[in-house]
């Protein structure tokens, strides 16, 4: 058996349900999630980190992506050129790591970050890059921070909230 892991699409906000169904099949499933603080008190407070999107480890071949397909709440597997696009299995261990593996693996938004405040990028294409906090983007996870770039110039970028942290500020104690 050769396994490896593909992405399904989910109908609009069935992820949860998706994820379900797959799991009662017996096929390896991997729905990772995000706690969010929403505008509305009442809406989801927990959300798909990929919203529409979840991933399964399968035999492509033996099982044919027509039966994913059917599965209640699935749109089937993401394919291009009508071949099912196999996801790396590198990919699936680091989030893995930064997520965890479990259903109730969750990952939890940092701390209010003011507009000013400096900031370092932590993982992504920008990891390791520093610049200031500018402002949350309405109704998203992301933000707009002023990247510092070489020349001491300041970019305006976009990123999700959970590649940003705030710096931390070093004492001038002796």
């Amino acid at each position: 058996m050769n396994s490896s892991w593909y992405v399904i699409q989910s109908h609009p906000n069935k992820e949860q349900l998706l994820y379900k169904q797959i799991d009662m099949m017996g096929i390896e499933v991997f729905y990772p999630k995000i706690k969010v603080k929403p505008v509305n008190p009442r809406s989801r407070k927990i959300r798909p980190y990929f919203p529409g999107y979840l991933f399964i480890k399968i035999d492509a071949e033996s099982i044919g992506s027509s039966k994913i397909k059917w599965i209640p709440y699935s749109k089937g597997i993401v394919s291009f050129g009508g071949e099912p696009s196999e996801v790396p299995e590198s990919l699936i261990h680091t989030l893995k790591q930064k997520i965890g593996d479990s259903e109730n693996s969750i990952i939890e938004l940092k701390e209010e970050i003011l507009s000013g405040a400096p900031i370092s990028v932590e993982y992504g294409l920008f990891e390791g890059y520093e610049g200031i906090f500018d402002m949350k983007l309405d109704g998203s996870d992301r933000a707009r921070i002023l990247l510092k770039m070489l020349s001491n110039q300041y970019v305006p970028v976009e990123l999700d909230l959970s590649q940003i942290q705030k710096k931390k500020i070093k004492s001038k104690n002796p």
